[in-house]
């Protein structure tokens, strides 16, 4: 199931509301939560939900062993098992085909379904577990909590990666006030929209484009594909983000922010602290610092950690390409500091935008033979010419979204709505300027809603794209 989605939106999201706000304590309403959790899980995948609830089993009881005897064996069996798990899962094909590939052989490439969400509850499991052990956050003695925060729908399928230290206190004890549900439902909406009126609309062009054929597409035909599909992957992604943390704020937890703005960026330095701030942060502190961080072996630690990064992003080598191709560039920002701070803060910005789009080109193909041909296309050296008439049609015809899209990736409705929030601010709730504030803020909220079931009317199924990682 998917929250872009008609039965989640009037079907499941009410009902489960209904059943936990009726529950007056805790315990119940952390038994509505695993139990539409867990439903909302085998909606999509009614066999792997045992997967997920066995992992959930396994590094639970790995704080439990730890809690009797801390040693570093429990930490290495729950990595392997762990780490384990998702090499089955989501690399043995691709393991397997690079064998072949490389010997000689014709072992039989094995074709598992890979579990939807299963790389963002692995690493918050295996987060829990490394936390137990350098005694960052208690022990969570309560199978049926520690279930609770593997599996809570919101952010289960693809993100933010949420630390049980985030949500510690929060599963036991928690409130929503009035303020966190109007909160909360706008937050939804918002993330709705991004996904359903600008993501889908981008990502319908941006394939029609690039999934065709390469040697009669245009250079400006490519790039206006690229660069949808760079609007895309952000709307879609950032908006499930905003989805999942609306829903937890209704249901009072508080989960951290993974998007802030990345493509106003002025380096890619900066562009990933912005973007999937959770796993950015994850392989920081789990990888990139236990390794050494910048102590000792900076370079290497840092491509270790972009190749993972790439990796984790799926089981093919243009991923592992992509991550190293930023390994390069930050290295190059690292070397290049104090002249890069020369350059005006406009060039480094367009720069910056530049390069991250040629990274998500070579993060859409994972063919290399199409790879290379669309970078061919897009310099000029292959393709149908600069420009044609098809390609003329399709960027006038599409240019309200790609202008929107544009406003949508800068500060400007985010202080628009701070400007009018702040010119709505009284001291006195009740006033009517506070009102107008809500009414308005509900009234966007409705047409959003509106816009985006209108959209959602007759459209085949639209998965988010970090669903497959």
């Amino acid at each position: 199931m998917v929250f872009s989605n008609l039965i989640f939106l009037y079907l499941f999201l009410p009902f489960c509301l209904l059943l936990y706000f009726l529950c007056r304590s805790m315990a119940g309403k952390n038994a509505v939560l695993i139990v539409f959790s867990l439903f909302f899980y085998a909606w999509g995948e009614p066999l792997y939900v045992f997967l997920m609830v066995g992992m959930a089993a396994a590094n639970w009881g790995f704080g439990l062993w730890m809690c009797r005897k801390k040693r570093k064996l429990q930490l290495v069996l729950s990595i392997i098992v762990n780490l384990g798990c998702l090499a089955v899962f989501k690399y043995a094909g691709f393991l397997v085909e690079n064998i072949n590939a490389l010997f000689g052989t014709s072992l039989n490439v094995p074709e598992i379904p890979l579990p939807i969400g299963i790389s963002f509850y692995t690493f918050q499991a295996l987060s829990y577990v490394v936390d137990v052990y350098r005694g960052q956050v208690g022990v969570q003695k309560s199978y049926w909590r520690f279930l609770l925060y593997v599996s809570l729908f919101p952010q289960l399928i693809a993100g933010p990666i949420v630390r049980y230290s985030d949500v510690e206190q929060q599963i036991e004890k928690r409130t929503a006030c009035h303020e966190d549900i109007f909160y909360g439902m706008t937050r939804f909406c918002i993330g709705l929209g991004k996904k359903v009126l600008l993501a889908d609309g981008a990502g319908k062009i941006a394939s029609q484009i690039l999934d065709g054929q390469l040697a009669a597409a245009t250079t400006l035909g490519m790039w206006l594909g690229v660069i949808l599909f760079t609007f895309q992957i952000y709307f879609d992604f950032s908006g499930y983000s905003d989805m999942a943390i609306g829903l937890g704020r209704i249901f009072g937890f508080k989960y951290p922010e993974n998007f802030r703005l990345p493509y106003i960026s002025r380096s890619i330095t900066e562009f990933w602290r912005r973007w999937h701030i959770s796993l950015s942060s994850f392989f920081r502190d789990y990888v990139y610092i236990p390794l050494g961080g910048n102590r000792r072996h900076v370079y290497l630690n840092l491509f270790i950690v972009w190749a993972l990064t790439g990796l984790w992003h799926g089981a093919s080598w243009n991923f592992v390409l992509w991550g190293l191709y930023f390994y390069v560039l930050l290295c190059i920002e690292r070397l290049l500091k104090k002249q890069i701070k020369h350059i005006p803060a406009a060039v480094r910005h367009v720069l910056t935008l530049f390069l991250v789009v040629i990274g998500w080109n070579i993060f859409y193909f994972t063919d290399a033979a199409r790879l290379s041909q669309s970078f061919a296309v897009l310099f000029g050296f292959a393709g149908a010419g600069f420009a044609g008439e098809t390609t003329s049609i399709m960027l006038v015809n599409n240019l309200p979204l790609l202008i929107t899209c544009f406003i949508g990736c800068t500060p400007l409705p985010q202080l628009l709505g701070n400007a009018f929030g702040m010119l709505c601010s009284s001291e006195n709730h009740d006033g009517p300027k506070q009102k107008l504030y809500v009414f308005v803020t509900y009234a966007f909220d409705v047409a959003l809603l509106v816009a985006s079931t209108i959209a959602l009317v007759g459209t085949s199924y639209n998965a988010f794209l970090y669903f497959r990682f």
